[in-house]
C-alpha cells in the first residue's frame, strides 16, 4: 500500500474510526444496491407553457395514477382514483373545492388519509429508511414515518394507525397534514427530473417554470438553443438581448420581460413610437394565444419592428467581427436593392415584402442609430441587473451543460453534427478544430466565460458564442444550415425560407451511426440510448419519436402551443423506472383550473419503449457503481485495521 491510499485511508477513517463502524456502512450500501432503481423523469421544449408542464410535472407522466391503479385495483372506483390523483397534483386547491362542498369532512378526511398514507407505503417502498426521512415534511415527519412504517411490536395495529389518523383530524391538522403528504407522495414518485432544453420563449411563462425547476429536489438541465440565447442575454450579448425580445414581441409575450423579470421597456416602446409609428408594420403583426387591447397591440407591432430591425444590425456586428463563424450568407442588410426593391440571397434575387426601414443606412447598413445605441445600452443594463433573471440563468449555469451521461443515456438537446458522408463534421472555434464530443466541450467552455469570465476578451468571446451556439449552422443545439429569420419576415419565396436539418437527422435509424456517438461519448451501445428534442416529431402525420429500435428518442412532441397543430398532440415525456422505459404522448391541456374541477388528466397513449427482463436495481446505475467504489474503500479500510497498518479510533 502506497503513501497515497495511506493518507486516503487515514481521511476515511475519519468518518468511520472502528472496525464496527466501516462494517455496519458496507452492510448498508450493499442493502441498497439490492433496492429498485429509481425513476426519472424526462422532459424537453417546454417553451414558457408553465400550466401544462406544471400538470405534466405533478403527474409525473402518469407514473402517480399508475401507482394508484397498483395499490387499489378494483377496490376504487374510477371517479375516487381520478379525485384522489387530483388531490395529491393540486392539494391545496383541491381542499379547498371539497372543503366548500362535502358534508361530512370528518369521514372524508378519514377515507383520504387513510388512502394517501397507502399510496406514501408504496411510493417509499423502493429507498432507504434514511432517504425517506430526508424527503419527510418538517412539520409532520415524525407522525407521517410512524404511519408508513410497519410496527411490529403494536399488537393492535389498526386501532395504532387509526388513533393517529383521529388525532389529527381531532385536533385540525387535517388540511395541513394532507398537503404535506400529498407533496411527499409527489417528491418520492419521481427521483430526478431531466430537461433536455428549451425552457424559454414562445410560451407566457418561461419565469415561473424556472421558478418551479430551482425548487426541485434533484434535476439536470441539457442547453437548448433558446437556454443560450437567453443565457447570452443575461450575460449582455446585444444580438442575443435583441433576440430574446424580438421573439417576445412577435408572440405577444413582451410582458414576461417587464412583469416576469422586470426588465424596463419604456426606452424600446418610446423609440418604436418615434421612429415606427409611420411605418408599413403589415409584416410583424404578432401570433397572439390571447387578445390585446388594440392600442397596446399597435404599440407592440411597432416594438416589433423596432427591435427586429436593431437584431439585424448587432448580428450582422457580431458576424463580421467573427468571420470564422463562417455566417456571411446571413449579412443581407446589405444586399438590399433600395431602386428595384430586392434583396440578393445566395447570388438570387427575391422581391422584398417591406422596404420601410428609417434606421438603416444605406451606406454602412450595421451601424446603429444614436436613439438605437441609447436603447441598446440601457435595455443592455437592463438585463444584466435584473436580479431574477440573473438567478436563473445563473442555476441554468449550475445545474445544466451541453450534455449529460445519466445511467448509460446520453442526453442532448438537438444533434451531434455530422457532414455530408456521415462522419463528425470538424468545427473551426477560435483556432481550434473539433468534432463529435470535443466540439460541445469546447462550446460548453467557452459559453461559461461568456457569463462568468472577468477578461473582457474572454468574457467577449464567450458571448458571441453563446450567439452562435444559438444560431450557427454547426451548432449541435441548432443543426439547420441557416436560421432564416429575414426571409421569414421580408421574402415571400418559401423555398429560401426552409431551413435543412444536419445530416444527423435523416440517420435517425441508422444503427451505425447512433453506436458511433454512443461510442464517441464512451458508452456501450449494447445497454445505452440517445435521448434528445429539438425537433418536434409530428405524430399526426405517422412519426414515431422512438428511433433505430429503441436506442434513440425524440421527446419533443409540441409541448408549445406553436406546434401543436404540426405534431397533433402536447407534447412527449420519458419515465425510466425500474420496469423499464415509457414514453407518455400527452393530450392538449385546456388550463389548471379545469384539470382540478373536471379531474381531467393530460396524458394518453404509453409507448413501451424497453422492458427488460428483470427488476433493475441500484446496482444497475451510476449510484451503484459509485456504491461499489465506496464499498471497496471500506473493505481496504477495514483490512487496514485488522493487518495494523492503520490502528482504530476510540
Amino acid at each position: 500500500m502506497d503513501d497515497n491510499e495511506i493518507r486516503f485511508l487515514k481521511l476515511l477513517r475519519e468518518q468511520y474510526p472502528t472496525i464496527a463502524q466501516a462494517s455496519t456502512e458496507i452492510i448498508n450500501l450493499q442493502s441498497i444496491l439490492n433496492l429498485p432503481k429509481a425513476t426519472e423523469h424526462f422532459m424537453t421544449d417546454i417553451h414558457g407553457e408553465y400550466e401544462q408542464f406544471i400538470h405534466v410535472l405533478n403527474n409525473g407522466s402518469g407514473s402517480i395514477r399508475r401507482k394508484i391503479d397498483e395499490e387499489f385495483g378494483n377496490t376504487l372506483s374510477e371517479k375516487d382514483k381520478k379525485s384522489l390523483a387530483t388531490l395529491i397534483y393540486y392539494p391545496e386547491e383541491k381542499l379547498e373545492i371539497v372543503l366548500s362542498t362535502e358534508d361530512n369532512i370528518n369521514d372524508w378526511y378519514k377515507i383520504t388519509l387513510h388512502r394517501l398514507v397507502q399510496i406514501t407505503k408504496r411510493v417509499a417502498s423502493k429507498y432507504t429508511r434514511s432517504k425517506v426521512r430526508k424527503a419527510l415534511p418538517k412539520d409532520f415527519a415524525y407522525v407521517i414515518e410512524e404511519l408508513i412504517t410497519e410496527k411490529e411490536e403494536v399488537q393492535n395495529k389498526e386501532a395504532y394507525y387509526n388513533e393517529i389518523i383521529h388525532t389529527i383530524i381531532k385536533i385540525d391538522r387535517a388540511p395541513e397534514f394532507i398537503v404535506a403528504i400529498c407533496n411527499l407522495i409527489r417528491r418520492l414518485v419521481i427521483d430526478h427530473l431531466h430537461i433536455i432544453g428549451d425552457i424559454f420563449d414562445r410560451g407566457p411563462g418561461p419565469h415561473i417554470v424556472m421558478d418551479k425547476l430551482m425548487s426541485h429536489h434533484s434535476i439536470d438541465v441539457q442547453w437548448g438553443n433558446h437556454d443560450v440565447l437567453w443565457m447570452g442575454a443575461a450575460a449582455g450579448s446585444t444580438a442575443c438581448i435583441a433576440t430574446v425580445l424580438r421573439i417576445a414581441a412577435r408572440y405577444g409575450n413582451l410582458d414576461t420581460i417587464e412583469e416576469g423579470y422586470g426588465i424596463n421597456l419604456i426606452p424600446l416602446a418610446t423609440f418604436a413610437m418615434d421612429t415606427y409609428a409611420d411605418t408599413d408594420l403589415s409584416r410583424f403583426s404578432l401570433k397572439l394565444s390571447k387578445e390585446k387591447d388594440q392600442t397596446d397591440y399597435k404599440l407592440e407591432v411597432m416594438m416589433h419592428k423596432a427591435i427586429t430591425i436593431i437584431q439585424f444590425k448587432l448580428e450582422g456586428q457580431l458576424i463580421k467581427r467573427n468571420p470564422e463563424f463562417e455566417m456571411d450568407d446571413r449579412l443581407l442588410l446589405d444586399k438590399i436593392d433600395r431602386i428595384n426593391n430586392t434583396v440578393i440571397i445566395n447570388k438570387k434575387s427575391y422581391d422584398m415584402l417591406d422596404m420601410d426601414f428609417p434606421t438603416v443606412d444605406k451606406d454602412d447598413p450595421y451601424a446603429l442609430s444614436k436613439e438605437e445605441e441609447i436603447v441598446v445600452e440601457k435595455i443592455k443594463h437592463a438585463f444584466t441587473h435584473s436580479e431574477k433573471l440573473q438567478r436563473h440563468i445563473r442555476f441554468l449555469y449550475t445545474k445544466g451543460s451541453m450534455y449529460k451521461i445519466y445511467n448509460s443515456n446520453l442526453l442532448y438537446h438537438g444533434c451531434v453534427p455530422l457532414d455530408e458522408n456521415g462522419e463528425f463534421k470538424k468545427v473551426r472555434i477560435f483556432g481550434g478544430d473539433y468534432s463529435g464530443k470535443a466540439l460541445y466541450d469546447v462550446l460548453e467552455h467557452y459559453a461559461r466565460k461568456g457569463f462568468f469570465s472577468k477578461n473582457p476578451e474572454n468574457k467577449r468571446k464567450g458571448e458571441d458564442i453563446l450567439y452562435y451556439i444559438w444560431a450557427n449552422p454547426n451548432s449541435p443545439v441548432f443543426g439547420k444550415d441557416k436560421m432564416a429569420t429575414f426571409e421569414t419576415y421580408f421574402v415571400e419565396d418559401k423555398e429560401v425560407r426552409k431551413e435543412k436539418k444536419n445530416k444527423y437527422y435523416e440517420l435517425l435509424d441508422d444503427e451505425k451511426t447512433v453506436d458511433k456517438i454512443l461510442k464517441e461519448f464512451s458508452l456501450d451501445p449494447r445497454y445505452s440510448h440517445i435521448i434528445n428534442g429539438h425537433v418536434p416529431v409530428e405524430q399526426k402525420n405517422g412519426e414515431n419519436p422512438v428511433k433505430c429500435g429503441g436506442k434513440l428518442m425524440i421527446i419533443d412532441g409540441g409541448f408549445s402551443k406553436a406546434y401543436q397543430g404540426k405534431t397533433g398532440i402536447a407534447g412527449y415525456t420519458l419515465v425510466f423506472s425500474s420496469h423499464g422505459m415509457r414514453i407518455a404522448a400527452h393530450k392538449p391541456f385546456e388550463s389548471k383550473e379545469e384539470a382540478i374541477r373536471n379531474e381531467t388528466d393530460v396524458y394518453s397513449d404509453n409507448i413501451l419503449v424497453e422492458t427488460p427482463n428483470f427488476r433493475l436495481r441500484v446496482a444497475d446505475t451510476d449510484t451503484g457503481n459509485a456504491i461499489r467504489d465506496s464499498i471497496a474503500e471500506l473493505e481496504n479500510l477495514l483490512k487496514a485495521y485488522r493487518d495494523g497498518t492503520l490502528s482504530e479510533k476510540e
